[in-house]
């Protein structure tokens, strides 16, 4: 019952990240304003905007105009639904008996996943990372690592990403990497720490790569032309170092002993 109503709070939870993803694109306040089709420019009724169902029972249509809306607001919906599930099951492991801790960790988790979902969906879309999600989230983590006193080896994790981005910008000129990318990596060091933030970044330059190679070999992207953001990668990267990092690390440690 719990792992239910926690997705269904993801959902719910989604449906208002795609406010804050669409409105950052259009340079528009997410805060106030009510939501409104894209195409028509109707006001949405509180039943257009039931998370996930409502798009279903549409047919993925607006209600007024017929216009197909796109994938991203049911995607979006449920992969924070998963993200709620994953920051519970993540919090649980930590704390089984629950308390102000688990509740905590659970907040924080939340915080961080869903800034790194934004950044992931925002970045593919506009091709830019919004300081103030990031902002947001390194307050966020400031707080969590004083809670838990790993603030100093984090910190200058994190003093060591952002150098090493920012050295990659000054030799690419900024058209490799730009200065959002610079203050992300901070994050993600602060956040992950050593030797995770590390193997995060190896692992966003490994299928950022692959992914390249993939494209262009299809013809869809074009090269020394067509540009690729790199922030989905190092978001969906560091998501997944957040949740498995220490897992991955183990494999890692494995298959260079094996070697």
């Amino acid at each position: 019952m719990y792992f239910i109503l926690v997705f269904i709070l993801g959902l719910f939870f989604g449906s208002f990240l795609n406010v804050i993803i669409d409105r950052t694109g259009k340079k528009e306040s997410f805060i106030s304003g009510r939501s409104h089709c894209d195409f028509c420019k109707k006001e949405l009724k509180w039943f257009d905007l039931i998370p996930l169902l409502s798009f279903l029972l549409l047919n993925g249509m607006c209600r007024y105009c017929g216009k197909k809306l796109s994938f991203q607001y049911p995607i979006v919906e449920i992969v924070t639904g998963i993200l709620f599930l994953l920051s519970f099951i993540y919090s649980l492991n930590l704390f089984p008996l629950g308390g102000l801790s688990f509740i905590f960790v659970f907040l924080f988790s939340v915080i961080v996943s869903s800034s790194l979902l934004l950044v992931f969906m925002i970045d593919l879309k506009f091709g830019i990372i919004p300081d103030g999600i990031i902002i947001f989230s390194t307050a966020a983590t400031f707080i969590y690592l004083l809670y838990t006193g790993n603030f100093l080896h984090n910190f200058l994790t994190g003093i060591g990403t952002a150098a090493f981005f920012l050295l990659l910008t000054v030799i690419t000129k900024g058209k490799g990497m730009g200065m959002g990318d610079v203050k992300f990596a901070f994050l993600i060091g602060l956040l992950l720490g050593f030797p995770i933030a590390l193997i995060s970044i190896y692992l966003a330059f490994l299928t950022g790569a692959f992914l390249s190679i993939i494209l262009i070999l299809a013809g869809i992207k074009k090269f020394k032309k067509d540009t690729i953001p790199f922030g989905p990668f190092l978001a969906f990267c560091t998501l997944l170092s957040f949740f498995i990092g220490n897992k991955i690390l183990e494999i890692l440690l494995k298959i260079l002993n094996f070697g």
